[in-house]
């Protein structure tokens, strides 16, 4: 009787948590190589895009996490169809999240700032477990183009004062859309990086497990809180865990909610997600005042990183 429901529950579970369960068992039980890596900008595993679409008539998202503020502006996109600048939305969703981490992924192991989306995009997006029909794709290029307008500013405040960075990722673009909304949407050709956020990104990647991704990808808070595990766990000294008060995690993670209750039953069933995807990850609550956070290896081991970067620099040779 016990086997049976055991098979009955396995059986009863939804695809994303069957392959939950699947990608936990792989992470358990296989070590990240370099075609595992992934990459995130660090300033983008602390504070966040809008979990969701603000809408049209909001053009200013700004999000804050300790002295560092982050500010994304809508930006103007051409439309051939009229021949005008027309403002459009700004990023949102696990799907923006998960673009930035392809685009940079691809810059960062070819070492080069010219991305070839049509070659790589469509491969990609079946291997975060999404459907490559024409509607999905549609959504993620609107995604992508909203990503290639919008202007990204950074903002730091210390006791010497305050500064301020201001920057595009993509320099420029070809979208492709058929004027015909019935006709397929096609891939452009390439996409170019700014110098800017090119060799910034060079400098401030943090690695990340592409199973790990697959497996959030239709949570934006899963796949945030997973990519700040990713670039703080291993930078947490051994004797000296950290305590994340709820008030802090409130500020980072719970904008899109009204009442601290609901964000935190939120928060611990999405941290429950993310830890089955990060098993190396050593994080306790201490009940209702937050959470402790210990020294944990970073989900692409060290050495995979290494290799990963001793290649991309061999390439500029």
């Amino acid at each position: 009787m016990e086997e049976d429901n055991k098979a009955k529950s396995i059986t009863t579970l939804s695809k994303v948590q069957k392959r939950s369960l699947g990608t936990h068992v792989l992470l358990k039980t296989t070590e990240a190589d370099k075609n595992d890596a992934m990459f995130q900008h660090s300033v983008l595993c602390q504070t966040f895009l809008p979990y969701r679409d603000p809408g049209n008539n909001i053009n200013l998202w700004q999000q804050k996490q300790g002295a560092a503020t982050l500010a994304v502006q809508a930006g103007n996109s051409f439309d051939p169809n009229n021949q005008e600048f027309t403002q459009i939305g700004l990023p949102y969703g696990p799907k923006a999240r998960l673009i930035l981490a392809h685009i940079n992924t691809e810059a960062i192991k070819s070492q080069q700032a010219e991305i070839h989306v049509e070659e790589s995009m469509t491969a990609f997006i079946r291997k975060m477990g999404l459907n490559t029909d024409g509607r999905t794709i549609k959504v993620v290029k609107e995604q992508l183009r909203r990503i290639s307008v919008a202007t990204f500013s950074i903002g730091f405040v210390s006791e010497e004062g305050s500064t301020q960075a201001d920057l595009k990722i993509v320099k420029s673009f070809d979208l492709w859309f058929p004027k015909d909304q019935n006709q397929r949407v096609m891939w452009d050709s390439t996409i170019l990086l700014t110098d800017d956020y090119f060799n910034s990104l060079r400098e401030h990647a943090i690695p990340l497990d592409e199973r790990a991704l697959a497996a959030l990808s239709h949570s934006a808070l899963g796949l945030d809180i997973y990519a700040w595990l990713a670039q703080r766990l291993h930078r947490i000294s051994y004797e000296r865990p950290q305590f994340i008060a709820w008030t802090n995690l409130r500020d980072q993670f719970g904008h899109a909610y009204s009442e601290i209750s609901k964000f935190k039953q939120v928060f611990r069933k999405t941290m429950k997600d993310v830890l089955m995807q990060y098993p190396g990850a050593r994080i306790e609550e201490d009940p209702n005042k937050g959470f402790k956070l210990f020294h944990s290896p970073p989900p692409i081991p060290t050495k995979v990183f290494s290799m990963i970067d001793e290649v991309a620099h061999k390439r500029l040779e």
